[in-house]
């Protein structure tokens, strides 16, 4: 079976864990500021601020940011739930805004049209491993006012005009779950470049305290703990080759499957893609996956849904959003991840010709 996703866990993981639990000290404390102070380096933002995983770092950005119930935060349908979850976290309402078939990510357009007095943010979401038209949501917050929050979760170390991602907007938040680029087992970090945002989130993941038992504010205990940074560490050390990987893949499986019949991914101009997944569109979807599965190759559908078509969701009087719907039919990951060898992609990528070649 190849997999679509396999979280690449080494010797150094496995000691730097063990180093940890020898230490006695297995809850927040010095690997944690070790990892939030690399990643701020790596991101490019003054602060990063580790959580307990990704939908965490969310919520605790847009309350942190001033988002209340009442407010409108302007959103992706197009995304993992937890992107719209943690805008109801906070009281608000989510705002859907259609999304760019070529890309899947928000349509800036569309975000212009979903704007009312109550939208008070943008929650871009960088999908699969490449960045929104960032700047353009940029131009329209500064426009308007609207604080913008990146969801960053599948977009470890991707760039828009040589900038990374999770550097643009007021806040950017990262998932480091088992299947991401890089992993702490369950994780979150939110970067930032603004000092008193990045007080007041330290202050509401940890009970609300400024110190020991000072509490100025509702909080929670959406801590990171040493164990997850320890491996996040060393995660972070290879990184670098993880993406290489991932990007050398791609380059293959879009060789290969050039002229095939199915849509391969399209790459933004100013974007480097780091493929946390290879989502092609095909209209033959369900009869693609049963040949894959009896090949023994994995896939993996992202998302089934849009949200607006969730029910608890709909009834926020979010309307059809094409775009979003249509990708929710057509498209299919393929595995991409690190851990594959050449012959393992030019499986995959012999199994879809074959296929194709038959419809």
């Amino acid at each position: 079976m190849i997999p679509i996703a396999k979280p690449q866990i080494g010797d150094e993981e496995k000691k730097a864990v063990m180093e940890v639990l020898n230490s006695g000290i297995i809850a927040s404390g010095p690997k944690v500021k070790e990892f939030e102070k690399t990643f701020a380096q790596f991101v490019g933002t003054k602060h990063a601020i580790a959580t307990s995983n990704g939908t965490t770092a969310l919520h605790a950005a847009l309350f942190c940011a001033g988002i209340e119930p009442g407010d409108e935060v302007i959103t992706t349908p197009f995304t993992f739930i937890a992107t719209a979850n943690a805008i109801l976290f906070c009281g608000a309402k989510p705002v859907f805004a259609d999304i760019d078939l070529k890309t899947f990510n928000i349509d800036p357009a569309s975000v212009r049209r979903k704007i009312t007095k109550k939208t008070k943010a943008i929650l871009p979401v960088h999908l699969y491993g490449q960045s929104a038209a960032i700047e353009e949501i940029m131009a329209i917050a500064k426009e308007h006012d609207l604080k913008v929050i990146e969801d960053c979760a599948q977009s470890h170390g991707a760039m828009f005009g040589g900038k990374k991602v999770g550097s643009f907007g007021d806040a950017g938040c990262f998932s480091f779950y088992p299947t991401k680029n890089m992993t702490t087992s369950e994780g979150g970090m939110i970067t930032t470049n603004d000092d008193a945002l990045a007080e007041k989130i330290r202050i509401f993941i940890n009970q609300g305290m400024k110190e020991r038992y000072v509490h100025i504010m509702i909080g929670h205990n959406f801590r990171m703990t040493d164990i997850g940074a320890a491996i996040g560490i060393e995660q972070f050390k290879k990184l670098e080759g993880f993406t290489a990987k991932r990007q050398a893949n791609a380059k293959k499986l879009n060789e290969m499957l050039a002229g095939s019949g199915v849509v391969t991914p399209y790459v933004a101009p100013g974007c480097n893609h780091v493929y946390h997944q290879y989502t092609i569109q095909t209209e033959n979807r369900e009869a693609l996956m049963n040949f894959l599965h009896d090949k023994g190759i994995g896939y993996g559908i992202y998302y089934p849904k849009a949200l607006h078509q969730y029910e608890h969701l709909a009834k926020y009087g979010n309307k059809r959003l094409k775009n979003a719907e249509k990708a929710a039919l057509v498209s299919l990951s393929l595995p991409v991840h690190p851990a594959l060898s050449d012959a393992d992609v030019v499986a995959v990528a012999t199994a879809i010709k074959e296929f194709m070649a038959k419809k």
